[in-house]
């Protein structure tokens, strides 16, 4: 597919971009900076409306010049790019950007008639990880179905842009596809961090002891590329295992005294759960640290 890609000079995007090369897609980057990697890329502001309809609609590369048969069209858009947390901007100006740009990514995309867009939404929808203080989940493990009720500027334009999604996807019949990314890992973070985390595990409580290898998110991308016909779907994004050393019986009494547990848990099971991008999309995450860091 050609895909129009924003956000790819970014932690997680380089290594999406990376894998969806590797399966033969053909990515343009969008950012505000060059991301090192060998894609064509536009340099832009998404929060100008103009010029991400250019962006969209323009030759990116020579290549594209010499077929002498005009413009070529995208088969999918995947908008990664966002201000990535709280605390690096003022509150405002964060949700300003991120739903700006979201908005103006998506109309953009269903006007010029493009027929797939996949968006970064976030886990922090789901309030607990930038709560003020300790904010326990109304039930473990985290599904889709879990309330959205944030109280963080960041949180809230990802709730807001599943919203515009929603909206955007019913008034056109494409397919939208939001993803509640978990804290994103690079290989190389295991061995630098994963140790702190078997030490202490409450250093991952407000992320749901979970996290997701950069790489399987790619994969995860690339499974929403070759999904059709779903309409509007927001899915968990994580890795099978928990972050953390300790069981999830052990999890559960230290941290989730009190919390409603759905089903029976496996010893290291995820407590954010993949179980519908498996179902819907065929999501098969294969990497952990434990591969990496003896637990």
């Amino acid at each position: 597919m050609r895909v129009l890609f924003t956000g790819g000079s970014g932690k997680a995007g380089k290594w999406a971009i990376q894998h969806l090369q590797e399966q033969g897609h053909h990515v343009v980057n969008i950012d505000r900076v060059p991301s090192g990697l060998s894609c064509s890329e536009l340099l832009i502001d998404l929060c100008d409306a103009g010029q991400v309809f250019g962006a969209l609609s323009q030759f990116t590369d020579f290549a594209e010049l010499d077929k002498g048969s005009g413009v070529p069209s995208y088969d999918a858009v995947v908008h990664f790019a966002a201000i990535p947390r709280v605390m690096l901007t003022a509150d405002g100006e964060c949700f300003r950007q991120n739903t700006l740009s979201t908005y103006n990514v998506i109309e953009a995309s269903v006007k010029l008639g493009i027929p797939k867009v996949i968006f970064a939404s976030s886990e922090t929808t789901y309030a607990v990880c930038f709560a003020d203080g300790e904010l326990k989940p109304d039930f473990v493990p985290i599904d889709e179905t879990h309330a959205t009720v944030p109280h963080d500027s960041y949180a809230m334009s990802k709730v807001c842009n599943e919203m515009t999604a929603k909206s955007f996807q019913a008034r056109t019949g494409i397919d939208i596809y939001g993803l509640r990314i978990n804290n994103v890992i690079e290989p190389d973070e295991y061995a630098a961090i994963f140790p702190l985390f078997i030490e202490n595990p409450a250093l991952r409580r407000r992320n749901a002891f979970a996290y997701i290898d950069a790489r399987d998110l790619g994969h995860m991308v690339d499974c929403c590329l070759n999904a059709d016909g779903l309409g509007y779907e927001v899915f968990n994004v994580a890795n099978d295992d928990t972050s953390v050393s300790i069981t999830s019986d052990e999890i559960i009494e230290r941290f989730y005294a009190g919390v409603e547990v759905r089903g029976e848990m496996s010893p290291y099971e995820t407590f954010y759960s993949n179980k519908k991008a498996k179902r819907l999309v065929g999501f098969r995450p294969k990497h952990s640290w434990r591969k990496i860091v003896n637990p």
